[in-house]
């Protein structure tokens, strides 16, 4: 990690992606963890998925995000901070009526910006879980249609 500021509207090396519709850019990244500044448009999500190798978590800086556990539903809005532990499943979904910004990071780092960056633009749903998965990522099949 190089010391200094990065300021409020830039990216690492003037990065930014659209991942799954959302706006990701990244602000910090090392061996230990990384962290990435996101805006998510009302109306996006990101599907039920796991990290078997990391602990994730959201600052949530505006709006309102829905966060889907295999046994819980929680909402967080402003100030909030959810908490996505290694090994167990969620699904990220902003049904709020507006935009939601918010700061995630994951610990350790592993492959999540590389991820990000082979995810950029992406919108075949089979490719982004193909990729995922190269990456430890792992989404979950959709639910049966009934």
């Amino acid at each position: 990690m190089e010391k200094g500021v990065l300021k409020a509207a830039g990216g690492m090396n003037g990065q930014a992606w659209n991942v799954v519709g959302h706006t990701y850019v990244p602000k910090l990244l090392t061996e230990d963890a990384f962290v990435w500044h996101a805006t998510i448009p009302d109306g996006t999500f990101v599907p039920p998925h796991i990290h078997p190798t990391q602990d994730e978590w959201i600052y949530m800086l505006d709006g309102e995000l829905e966060v889907e556990f295999p046994d819980a539903h929680a909402r967080a809005g402003t100030g909030d901070t959810v908490r996505m532990p290694r090994g167990i499943a969620h699904g990220i979904f902003n049904r709020s009526g507006k935009t939601a910004t918010c700061v995630f990071g994951v610990s350790p780092a592993r492959a999540l910006y590389e991820l990000f960056t082979e995810l950029d633009g992406v919108t075949d749903p089979e490719e982004l879980v193909r990729l995922s998965a190269l990456r430890e990522v792992d989404f979950l099949p959709p639910p049966d249609a009934a």
